[in-house]
Order: structure tokens, then sequence, then C-alpha cells
């Protein structure tokens, strides 16, 4: 533990220092000897934050089994034709989406190659007609169709990036794929043929889900500033700051564009704040840390917010909330803590935390109506993992773990069904496209179900 913590402290001086070189850039580096050092700084830090983190993290673990005591009414399911962005929409609000089922696999095919012990943080596939666009952690993207083929496959990293551990996060914009990568690079890349169109170094990496709206492509630095850039040229429009967290996670931060066309974003100090999203300007900011959290800000992890009416609804690893989107006023928190995104289906909110257990919560209250542990359908010995990802696919709710397993189960009383062996490790999410389930693992398999 002496080691663990001295370790820990000369990281925390290391940070501090990079933080410091970071703070005086413009944002776009200006030789080649800069870029070597900012290189260098972020492999030092990829390598020492794992541990650092693990040392800290708190988690509030659901334990509670409730009994369902009435079937729940679910909204139709809609057919998806598309998946065009992490968390489907703007909004990142699921819902009930249409699945023909998962008994046949229809698509099983190793594409690429994660090579780096830190792959834990992947970013779940999109989906655009026959395209299927996914990177693995050498920063490789991947365009092929349902029937595995490789499209095009483009890598736009030089030799002096080759040791550093990238994760991509995409979002389909007429007929082009623009990226952004945990380095600081942002570039637009055509569809079709995968040729770059534009690319930018912002010279700071980024840690957010890429979201684009009205010709604006919006991000989140790691040192939790807002970003806006023209999705024509990538040039930067404005810029605002929250506030700035010591210590720098792998997870990917969370934003979402409401209806009303405001941003609300999610920073890495667990502080929820609303912006305009043609000026940056601030509407108002909270901290949205829950009560089992003493000092640890700088740990924090969350789900992504979802954005549905008046409501802001999230997860973090010590509760669940709900906030009302026009003041911030908290309209109620409850101690179920957990990192997969919730799922809202009329007056009912679905969360399934990371140690497994399923739970159906009143929207409006937040009272818990029925939950159960799901990852009781494995072996003894199986069930020491955690779910990393769930959808809700025509009144299912299909999880995948840690181990390699897809786990459904009813949405309507929460009753654990079947499950399947999908055999590696699992860290994204899974997506439904057109009545069928994708699934992504760590060795850089791709799956398809229906």
């Amino acid at each position: 533990m002496v080691n663990k913590f001295r370790i820990l402290f000369f990281f925390l001086i290391f940070i501090f220092l990079v933080n410091c070189s970071f703070d005086n850039k413009t944002g776009i580096w200006s030789s080649e000897k800069d870029e070597k050092e900012r290189v260098s700084a972020i492999e030092i830090q990829q390598k020492s934050i794992l541990d650092t983190v693990n040392l800290y993290s708190s988690e509030n673990k659901y334990t509670k089994e409730i009994k369902a005591k009435e079937k729940i009414n679910l909204i139709k399911a809609k057919k998806n034709a598309n998946w065009t962005m992490s968390g489907l929409n703007l909004q990142n609000s699921l819902g009930n989406i249409y699945l023909q089922g998962v008994e046949k696999i229809f698509l099983k095919k190793k594409i690429g190659k994660n090579k780096f012990s830190l792959s834990k943080n992947m970013v779940s596939p999109i989906i655009s007609g026959r395209n299927i666009i996914f990177s693995d952690d050498r920063g490789t993207i991947y365009n092929i169709n349902k029937r595995g083929k490789i499209i095009w496959k483009k890598n736009i990293y030089k030799k002096l990036y080759k040791k550093l551990y990238k994760i991509l996060s995409f979002t389909i914009y007429k007929d082009s794929i623009f990226v952004s990568d945990n380095i600081g690079f942002i570039y637009k890349i055509d569809m079709k043929d995968g040729k770059i169109i534009w690319i930018k170094n912002h010279g700071i990496p980024i840690k957010s889900d890429i979201k684009l709206y009205e010709e604006k492509i919006y991000l989140i630095n790691q040192d939790n500033r807002l970003l806006c850039f023209d999705a024509n040229d990538g040039s930067l429009i404005w810029n605002s700051r929250s506030i700035r967290s010591f210590i720098k996670s792998q997870n990917l931060l969370s934003l979402a564009i409401s209806s009303q066309k405001d941003l609300v974003i999610l920073n890495s100090a667990g502080d929820l704040v609303k912006l305009k999203s043609r000026t940056g300007q601030i509407y108002w900011t909270l901290s949205a840390l829950g009560s089992l959290y003493a000092h640890d800000a700088d740990f924090f992890r969350s789900s992504k917010i979802v954005l549905i009416d008046n409501e802001i609804i999230f997860s973090t690893d010590t509760s669940t909330f709900s906030f009302n989107l026009t003041n911030g006023q908290l309209n109620w928190e409850i101690d179920v803590g957990s990192t997969n995104t919730p799922i809202i289906n009329e007056n009912n909110i679905f969360v399934v935390t990371n140690n497994g257990y399923f739970l159906n919560l009143e929207r409006k209250t937040g009272n818990i109506i029925w939950s159960t542990n799901i990852l009781k359908i494995l072996k003894k010995k199986k069930q020491n993992t955690s779910v990393t990802g769930f959808v809700l696919g025509s009144g299912k709710i299909y999880a995948t773990t840690k181990n390699g397993y897809l786990i459904i189960s009813s949405a309507d009383f929460g009753k654990v069904e079947s499950f399947k062996k999908i055999g590696d490790p699992i860290y994204a999410s899974p997506i439904i496209h057109d009545g069928s389930l994708f699934i992504l693992t760590q060795n850089s398999r791709i799956f398809g179900l229906n």
C-alpha cells in the first residue's frame, strides 16, 4: 500500500506539471519537438492512470431483489433504421427498439487487432445503411458490411503515435464520418471511400463522445473545456471552460443536446452544466456528486446523460438522478449506482447496475418498482463479473458482461430468461439496427444476431 501511495504521489506531481504545460498552449502544436513531448506525456499518463483510479474509485453496489407485483405496460417497439452516433441520438434516449431476436448469429468476424492492455473503454459501433463503422485500439477505422466484408479501412496515425492507446468516437452526418480521439485529433472522412476531408490537431486529448448538430461539432477535452467546431472545415467556433479536474480519467464524458437546442454536459469533476449551443453561454451549473463521494471527485464516473421531455436522467458510481432541464433543480436521487446508461420507457426507468442488478424505477419519484439479479442465471464461478452495457429490444433487456455473456431478461416483470455465451470479453454496449443486435468485443470481433 505504501508503494501505491508513492506511485500516486509522483503521478499527481507529473500531471500537475503536464497541466501547467497544457494551459500555456493555444491548442495547435507549433513544432515536431512539442508534439513528441506531448505524446510522451500522454503515454506516461495512460500507463499510470488505471492503478490510480482503481486505488481510489468508490462504488455503491446495490444488492437487493424486489419481486414485481404486476406487469408494466411498455410503449410499442419502434424500428431503428440507423444508429449514427454514440447514444443513438442527440438526447441519448434509446427507448424500446424493435428486435427480431437473437437466436441466429449471422455475423461473426474478427476484424482489426486490439494490442493494448488498457483496452477497457470501447466505443460501440455506429451503423448507417450497409455501413458498420468501428475501430480498434490502434486507431484503425473499419467500414464493413453485414457479411463482414471490409469496404475500407483507415489509420491516420504516424509512427510517433504508435505506442499510444487510442479511443475513437464517431458520428455520421451527411455521408461523412466525424471522428475525435483521446490524443487530440478531430477529423472528417468520406464514408464512401474513407478519404480524409480535413484533419485538425487540437493539441489536448478529447475525453467525450462526439455530437454534431446544425453543422457544429461539440466535444469536451480533458481540461473540461467544451469545444464547438465548424463541421465544414474543423475550425474552432467557441470554447467554454466549466471546471478543471486534476486527474484525467480514461472514461468518456457525456454530453447531450435538447430539443430546445441547449447543451447539457457532465464533466469529470461531477458538474452538470447547461449551455447555449450557439454561443456556449452557461445557463446554470451544479454539482451532481452523490452523498457517498467524500473526496474523490477526480475519479467521478457516470453513464451517458439522457434528456427526455424536461428531465435530465443519468447514473453515477453511487447514485441515479433526475434533474429539471429548465432550472437544474433536483427532482430526486436514489442510492443506486451504475455507469450503464438508463433507458426510459413511458413512466419507467430501467437501470442495470455494474454488479448485475436490473431495476425498474418509477420515473416521477425514483422509487424502485422491482429489481432482480440477472447474473444469477450464470454458473456461480461466472457470476464474478460486471455488466458493461444494455439495450431494450422489443420488450426485453439485452445486457452484455465483461466475461463475454449476453443475458436476456423481460422488461415487464424483470424475469431473467436466458443467456448466450459470446466468449470474448465485452466492454462496449450492444446496439440495435434494422431488427438485429450487434456486439463488438475486446478482441475486435463483431457479432450480429437476429
